[in-house]
């Protein structure tokens, strides 16, 4: 026998649609929600793949000169640093 699990705060129609699209696709639910969860994992790492490795925008100092005005700005406005 198969653990049940539940999945808080879906409401009526999604559910419905969901189950729509597992029928569409031949898929047991399980399956789809596995599927959707393996996509987004990859279109997320993906992502982050792209703003860690991509193209820079700023040099070094142009960063550090940026940083430097926030924190003044910050300090003159009360905020902490």
């Amino acid at each position: 026998m198969e653990n049940v699990k539940t999945i808080k705060g879906v409401d009526g129609e999604t559910w419905i649609k969901f189950k729509e699209l597992a029928a569409k696709k031949r898929m047991r639910m399980g399956d789809l929600f596995g599927s959707i969860v393996r996509e987004y994992e990859k279109i997320s790492d993906d992502f982050w793949e792209e703003i860690l490795s991509g193209e820079r925008r700023i040099s070094d100092e142009e960063a550090k000169e940026m940083l430097k005005d926030v924190r003044e700005l910050r300090k003159e406005e009360g905020f902490r640093i």
